[in-house]
């Protein structure tokens, strides 16, 4: 796809945006005690970042399955960032298809809180890494 830089730019706010209200809504699921919506918010909060980042480099990823890949291909094994933020991502999305698939799989509490350590600090390294 052939954006401007202006489309571009326009296209990576969009999905910070969806980053941070996703997050937000993620902090709302937790303060409700509803874990498995919780982590479905947190898993698209980082996903709506990795987007970001994407767009901003120009990377099309097209599926959940392909993102992971290529974001730990692309920024993982290269060192712009951390093992830490690859797991997080791969887990997230585990988390989410258990307790979105699996009516009978309950997140709980410790599940999300080890997400929120990262996830916060994940959000802004992306941040940063657009911003360069």
């Amino acid at each position: 796809m052939s954006l401007t830089n202006e489309e571009r730019q326009t296209l990576v706010q969009h999905e910070l945006h969806k980053a941070h209200e996703a997050y937000e809504d993620m902090v709302l699921l937790k303060a409700s005690r509803r874990w498995s919506g919780a982590a479905n918010r947190l898993y698209y909060a980082v996903f709506h970042a990795v987007n970001a980042l994407f767009i901003s480099d120009g990377i099309e990823a097209g599926r959940h399955k392909t993102s992971h890949s290529l974001f730990s291909l692309h920024y993982v094994k290269t060192g712009l960032l951390p093992v830490d933020y690859g797991r997080l991502y791969n887990n997230l999305q585990r988390l989410r298809e258990k307790s979105d698939y699996n009516c009978f799989y309950d997140v709980s509490e410790q599940e999300i809180e080890e997400g929120i350590i990262i996830a916060a600090d994940f959000i802004q390294a992306i941040e940063q890494l657009i911003s360069r």
